[in-house]
């Protein structure tokens, strides 16, 4: 009797492992839908802005190539800055792209997290969502990533590595070794995905 009774214990209690590991499974998805359609309400009310044409304008140059360490122009759009967004081909993803960067922030889309288009060093984080950066593990040397800023201007990158870095590694982080930094949490939070680009310059942008 005091087997079964037991027995019987122990299955209450694996099925309520199991009830409770659905009913996670079944909120990450909602989470990670929810991101999704959050980014594509903010992607159609951004701006759309696009710099002097270059045959109407031939000596036009972007303020950021004569003062490359200006602030980067925002937006904001419900109560929140954004700096532009990024678009990975490979991945089918655009995203905005926050001003600044904090966990609650993350949860409506990527934010940068340090340094500026503009100059080496720019680092973008991101949810692991795969509506957001949970799929940066698939990128490979070679991808294409743009990020374009709220003045129009594009700049265009090249995936040169993927690699994992313990979440202590903020100096590797932020490294200026590299054009374009992104990244993201592996589930669980113990490492993260960190996705090496370097920038493709146009003549006018390599001279500077």
């Amino acid at each position: 009797m005091h087997r079964r009774r037991g027995a019987a214990a122990l299955i209450s209690i694996g099925c309520l492992f199991i009830l409770a590991a659905l009913t996670l499974g079944g909120y990450n998805l909602w989470d990670d839908y929810r991101a999704g359609q959050s980014v594509s309400g903010i992607l159609d009310r951004m701006p759309v802005r696009k710099p002097p044409v270059s045959d109407t304008m031939p000596d036009y140059m972007p303020d950021y190539i004569l003062n490359p360490y200006m602030e980067m122009p925002t937006e904001e759009i419900d109560g929140y800055l954004y700096v532009g967004k990024v678009t990975i081909p490979a991945l089918g993803l655009e995203l905005p792209v926050m001003d600044t960067w904090d966990y609650e922030r993350m949860r409506i889309a990527p934010c940068r997290y340090v340094g500026t288009a503009y100059l080496p060093g720019f680092v973008i984080c991101g949810h692991n969502y795969t509506s957001h950066f949970g799929r940066l593990k698939n990128l490979s040397p070679g991808d294409s990533v743009l990020f374009t800023d709220m003045a129009g201007n594009d700049f265009s990158y090249e995936v040169a590595a993927v690699e994992t870095l313990a979440p202590t590694a903020v100096k590797e982080m932020k490294s200026s070794k590299w054009d374009l930094t992104l990244f993201s949490c592996t589930i669980g939070g113990e490492a993260r995905v960190t996705v090496r680009c370097r920038q493709i310059r146009t003549p006018d942008e390599s001279g500077r």
